[in-house]
C-alpha cells in the first residue's frame, strides 16, 4: 500500500510502544520495591526514594493520558506479585481521583472525585430520558451536600446531573478520571465556564432496559461529585486515638444516614418525572473507586441471593428447609467459590452455585460475606468448607460463626 503524505511514520508508532514499555517496565519494578513498604512505620530514604518516583511515573502516565501503560503494569504485576499489585493500584486509584494544588502563601488545596451508590427500586425500570429533568431539585440535591454535614461548609461542591448506570462507571479509565477531576477543579475556581469535555465522555448513556413496565426493577445507579477544599480544613481531620476516629466515624456515619432520609423526595423528582413510586437504598459516599469496588461487590451479593430463592423457590422449598455450604471450587484453585443448597432434614442436594472471584477479592472475606448474606434471607445452618473436591463435595467443613 503506498503511504499518503499524512500517514504516520511506522518508526514513530514503534518509539510509542517502546516508551510505554519503558515506563511500564519502570511501574512494575517501582512496586515491586514497595511491596512491603506498609511494614514499616517510617519509610527508609531509598523507599522514599521509590515512593516519589513511582507517583511521579504515575503522574507522567495520568498527563500524557497513557492508560495503556498503568493497565499493562497494573496486569504485569497481577500476574507477578500481589503485593506490588496492591501498592501500584492503591497509588493509581488515589492520584487519579484525587488531585493536591500546593500554593506558597496559602494552604494546599484538594480536590477529588466521590460517588454515592444506590439501588433505585421501581415498577418497569428507570428510564433516561426522564432523569434530572427538574433543574430546581437537582440544585436542592447539590447543596444538600454541604448542608447535611457530607462535605465541609467550607468545601465547594460539584456534582453532576446524570445517574451514572454501572457501565457508564466502568468505562471511566484512570487517565479519564484524572481529566474530570482537573475540569472539576476549573469549573469550581474560575468565574468564567470551562469546556469539560472528559465528563461529558462520561455519560455515555446507558443500556437499552429489558423490564417491563409490571417488572420490580432493582438498579444500580450512581451519582457522581467532586469535591474542593483545603487540606488543613478540621472537617476532614481523623483523629489519631482510636476511640476518638471510631467516633468520628460514627458521626459521619449518622449524618450520612440522615441525609439518605432527607434527600428520597428530591431523587424521586430527580430520577422519574411520570409519578412512579420510587424506593432507594444508599451505599455510604466514597471516593471514586472505593464507593466503585463496594457497589459492585454488593450487586454481586444480591444477584447471589436471588439466585438462591430462585434456585429453593424451583425445588418448592423455603430459607427455614435449607442448609448451605461455601468454600473454594477446589485446593488448588481458589478462583471460582462453590455455594451448595442442601435439604435440611434429608441432606439431599438443592442446587449448586457457583460465585467467580475478581483478580483482587480475597476468598476468605468474601465467603464470610456469602455467609452474612445468606443469613439474612432466613438459612440459619451455614457452614463454611476448606474446599470442594473435583466431585463438589465439601471437605474440611466447619460451622460459620457471624462476624
Amino acid at each position: 500500500m503506498k503511504k499518503t503524505k499524512n500517514s504516520p511514520p511506522a518508526k514513530a508508532g514503534a518509539m510509542t510502544q517502546e516508551r510505554d514499555e519503558v515506563l511500564a517496565d519502570r511501574l512494575v519494578v517501582l512496586a515491586g520495591e514497595l511491596r512491603n513498604s506498609d511494614v514499616y512505620a517510617v519509610l527508609t530514604d531509598n523507599l522514599q526514594k521509590a515512593q516519589s518516583e513511582l507517583r511521579k511515573t504515575i503522574r507522567k502516565c495520568l498527563q500524557q493520558q497513557r492508560d495503556v501503560v498503568l493497565d499493562e503494569a497494573l496486569e504485569r504485576t497481577l500476574e507477578e506479585d500481589a503485593k506490588a499489585h496492591r501498592v501500584l493500584r492503591e497509588n493509581v486509584e488515589e492520584m487519579s481521583g484525587t488531585v493536591v494544588f500546593r500554593r506558597e502563601d496559602a494552604p494546599d488545596l484538594e480536590v477529588n472525585a466521590f460517588v454515592i451508590p444506590m439501588f433505585v427500586h421501581t415498577a418497569g425500570g428507570l428510564r433516561g430520558e426522564q432523569c434530572f429533568q427538574d433543574e430546581d431539585a437537582f440544585e436542592q440535591l447539590r447543596h444538600s451536600i454541604k448542608d447535611s454535614g457530607l462535605e465541609s461548609k467550607k468545601a465547594t461542591v460539584a456534582l453532576v446531573s446524570h445517574a451514572y448506570h454501572p457501565e457508564e462507571i466502568k468505562e471511566v479509565g484512570y487517565c479519564q478520571l484524572n481529566a474530570m477531576v482537573l475540569e472539576a477543579y476549573d469549573a469550581m475556581t474560575r468565574k468564567k465556564a470551562t469546556q469539560a469535555d472528559a465528563i461529558a465522555r462520561s455519560m455515555r448513556g446507558w443500556p437499552a432496559s429489558d423490564f417491563a413496565p409490571d417488572d420490580h426493577a432493582v438498579e444500580l445507579r450512581f451519582l457522581l461529585g467532586f469535591s474542593l477544599k483545603t487540606m488543613d480544613d478540621p472537617f476532614y481531620q481523623v483523629p489519631v486515638k482510636e476511640a476518638a476516629a471510631d467516633r468520628y466515624f460514627e458521626a459521619r456515619g449518622e449524618r450520612f444516614r440522615k441525609w439518605s432520609q432527607q434527600v428520597m423526595p428530591l431523587l424521586q423528582r430527580c430520577l422519574v418525572t411520570d409519578g412512579r413510586e420510587v424506593q432507594i437504598d444508599f451505599l455510604y459516599q466514597d471516593l471514586f473507586y472505593g464507593g466503585k469496588e463496594a457497589a459492585f461487590a454488593e450487586m454481586d451479593m444480591l444477584e447471589l441471593l436471588s439466585e438462591v430463592q430462585h434456585a429453593l423457590a424451583e425445588h418448592g422449598k423455603t430459607s427455614e428447609d435449607a442448609k448451605a455450604i461455601v468454600g473454594p471450587l477446589s485446593a488448588t484453585d481458589d478462583a471460582v467459590l462453590q455455594l451448595s443448597l442442601y435439604d435440611k432434614t434429608t441432606d439431599a442436594l438443592i442446587d449448586v452455585i457457583e460465585r467467580p472471584l475478581s483478580p483482587t477479592e480475597v476468598a476468605e472475606s468474601v465467603i464470610a460475606d456469602i455467609a452474612d448474606g445468606l443469613s439474612t434471607t432466613g438459612i440459619q445452618d451455614i457452614c463454611i468448607a476448606r474446599h470442594f473436591d473435583a466431585e463438589g463435595n465439601p471437605d474440611g467443613v466447619r460451622p460459620y460463626s457471624p462476624r
